[in-house]
């Protein structure tokens, strides 16, 4: 059987979609599985080795020179890429007109979606005029339940199992870059988009001064969060920014970590997926719809308009790193 997963972006929603992959596998072993993702986040899902083919899209690149005939020929090079295998089965489980558009243009016998959207989704209801099977979902279902929830809907089978990332455990022979210490650390994953889902700059540094001295790194994304890192890491002592990352040295930070803390952003998720001590901080999201909840190693603090405090984030770090 072949199967396609489109799920294309972002980091967090690219990480939630891995569980299907060892769900289809478990139920039929056989099976060939193929993923269309962001160019960006390749990386990530190589690191499943139950994926046989990544198929890059890189809209976000492409659509800066949608003029250029060199772009023209590589989105022609994408679709010709996606329609050289007919497949059984193509499941979008992002529901959006972008990933709709890819469904339809796939060889697939079932394509299959969501009917509907979660609390707070991007949802286009337009995506199901390509589907030939829309599967409705309660609104509040957790973000890793939803895709397990569709394809098990359409493949015969109950996604009940704790969900299974398909990632490498951490070795202690992995090689490991120049700017990561030789020992434990702890790494803060304190920027993402949005204001404010972010945990108050006084709060990491009151946990890091407590933390002390393990030692604490600090990745950054954007100037305005790698000038957030310094800013933190001036009232740090045991506190280190980090250069820029990729995202494969990105997930290699958060797969070593000993411990992580962040906010609900990508690269915590990332840090639970590999089941790492994970503090997870929830200050203006749902708690429900992303906590991590298939690992005792994962602590879920906070919540929409009710940020955690230091005592209580400490005390959760502190149990995890005992």
């Amino acid at each position: 059987m072949n199967i396609l997963l489109v799920r294309v972006s972002s980091l967090g929603d690219v990480l939630h979609n891995m569980p299907i992959v060892a769900d289809i596998r478990r139920h039929f072993p056989h099976a060939n599985i193929d993923w269309v993702v962001e160019e960006g986040y390749v990386s990530l899902v190589r690191l499943n080795p139950q994926v046989r083919n990544i198929i890059p899209f890189a809209l976000r690149r492409w659509r800066k020179s949608l003029g250029d005939k060199a772009t023209r020929a590589e989105i022609g090079q994408f679709f010709r890429t996606l329609r050289a295998v007919e497949y059984d089965y193509v499941f979008d489980t992002q529901g959006l007109l972008k990933t709709g558009i890819i469904m339809g243009a796939a060889r697939g016998r079932f394509k299959v979606g969501l009917a509907n959207g979660s609390e707070g989704s991007g949802y286009e209801g337009i995506s199901r005029i390509f589907h030939t099977k829309s599967i409705p979902l309660d609104p509040r279902t957790h973000a890793v339940a939803r895709g397990r929830l569709v394809v098990g809907a359409a493949l015969g089978y109950a996604a009940d199992t704790p969900a299974d990332f398909g990632l490498p455990e951490v070795s202690p022979s992995d090689p490991r870059p120049d700017w990561m210490p030789a020992g434990p650390y702890a790494v803060y994953f304190h920027g993402t988009a949005r204001d404010a889902k972010k945990w108050a700059p006084a709060n990491w540094i009151e946990l890091g001064r407590a933390l002390a001295p393990m030692t604490i790194l600090l990745p950054w994304g954007s100037p305005k969060e790698k000038a957030e890192a310094e800013a933190l890491a001036a009232s740090l002592p045991n506190a280190r920014v980090l250069p820029r990352l990729s995202m494969a040295d990105a997930v290699l930070l958060a797969r070593h970590a000993a411990l992580a803390v962040g906010v609900d952003t990508g690269l915590t998720h990332i840090a639970a997926a590999f089941s790492r001590p994970v503090v997870e901080i929830y200050c203006d999201s749902p708690r429900w719809k992303t906590e991590g909840n298939w690992s005792p190693k994962i602590i879920n603090l906070g919540d929409a308009g009710a940020p955690p405090s230091v005592a209580e984030v400490l005390a959760a770090a502190r149990s995890l790193i005992a």
